[in-house]
């Protein structure tokens, strides 16, 4: 994963001085000692690299790593990756509240939540959302918690509500997912903020936590 982790940012090309990817090693190695139960999952290269972009420390990275992984979004990088889809889930279960339209789509074509959001749950919108975006909504995310990473796809889905109900089949509705993230709304990045807490309207807590104990039984009953 180290090559294919920001090919396109001179700062982890080999040839590099220094290169990034070194210290993204260091990181997600140290990481993995420390975190045993976690060790290494894909996704973790993206977020780390990111951090070493943002903080130019490992040390710091490290860290910040270690508040994602180990308190703000629990389960998301384990092996079962029990936590990732229990909150892709959860998204389906609040857009059935919030954006019902879409929600019906979805279920009328046999979509599931996984096949158009998991990018965004395991890379927290790296490369899918435009840079400055990203790091003010990781800025949200280590202040407020996880919750940000429903605001933020809730307003993606309600600002695209027409666009999206425009899919007649399964392939055209995962191409207007991928639409939904480009253009103005996504670039001009204090507006998109505000429109994050406003939107998606209450979203509390305690109905995330809810619903996230309801799904993750489910989940596990699956198999």
């Amino acid at each position: 994963d180290m090559n294919r982790t920001f090919p396109d940012n001179v700062k982890f090309r080999r040839t590099a001085d220094p290169c990034l990817q070194h210290a993204l090693y260091n990181v997600l190695v140290a990481y993995g000692q420390h975190n045993k139960a976690v060790g290494y999952c894909q996704g973790m290269n993206f977020i780390a690299g990111y951090l070493i972009l943002i903080t130019k420390n490992e040390e710091e990275s490290f860290w910040l790593l270690d508040a994602l992984i180990g308190r703000i979004l629990p389960d998301y990088y384990s092996p079962a990756m029990l936590g990732l889809k229990t909150d892709q889930e959860v998204l389906g279960e609040l857009v059935k509240m919030k954006v019902p339209a879409v929600a019906e789509l979805m279920e009328r074509h046999g979509v599931m939540w996984t096949l158009v959001v998991s990018r965004w749950f395991i890379c927290l919108f790296i490369d899918i959302l435009p840079v400055e975006t990203v790091l003010r909504i990781w800025d949200c995310l280590f202040y407020e918690g996880s919750k940000i990473i429903f605001r933020v796809a809730l307003t993606l889905i309600k600002q695209h509500q027409a666009l999206i109900l425009e899919a007649t089949n399964f392939p055209d509705i995962c191409d207007k997912f991928k639409q939904i993230t480009k253009g103005t709304l996504v670039t001009e990045c204090h507006s998109f903020m505000q429109k994050i807490f406003t939107d998606p309207g209450s979203l509390s807590m305690a109905t995330i936590n809810r619903l996230r104990e309801t799904c993750r039984e489910k989940l596990l009953s699956q198999g």
